[in-house]
């Protein structure tokens, strides 16, 4: 497996993959909508996206965001997308993908790595195993629309 920092190049990798991991939230697949969201990430650099490979395929990807704690006034990411293709599921990936984003935040001396998932996600033992730990903080958001 090799891990890599997505660029533009790999956009035509990338794109399938992040429509799957839309839909498997429940969107309709939208392979057009999605390339310009990724191609404008890529482009400005506002995020982190890494591309998992197995032998020349694109297997998964995570999505970093930069953030900030106010109160340890320290950078942090947010790890908003993780995703594994079905067919490649329970081959360590996604623990590769993660350690991959833990490993960048080393790096950059940054806070830490925080995410947020679906309490139904089956993938919640994983994030405990390689050390998230559940915030007992209540999160609320307001929807514009």
């Amino acid at each position: 497996m090799k891990i890599i920092k997505a660029e533009l190049q790999h956009l035509d990798d990338l794109a399938p993959l992040f429509d799957g991991y839309r839909v498997f939230y429940r969107q309709p697949s939208n392979i057009e909508a999605v390339k310009p969201f990724l191609i404008e990430r890529l482009t400005n650099q506002d995020t982190i996206l890494y591309i998992a490979y197995i032998n020349d395929e694109a297997v998964g990807f995570t999505h970093l965001f930069h953030s900030f704690s106010s109160v340890s006034m320290q950078p942090l990411f947010i790890l908003n997308d993780l995703y594994v293709a079905s067919n490649h599921r329970k081959k360590g990936i996604g623990v590769a993908l993660m350690n991959e984003a833990k490993k960048l935040c080393r790096e950059l001396d940054y806070k830490g790595v925080g995410l947020q998932t679906e309490t139904s996600n089956p993938a919640q033992h994983l994030y405990e195993s390689l050390g998230w730990e559940i915030d007992k903080d209540l999160q609320y958001f307001w929807t514009s629309k």
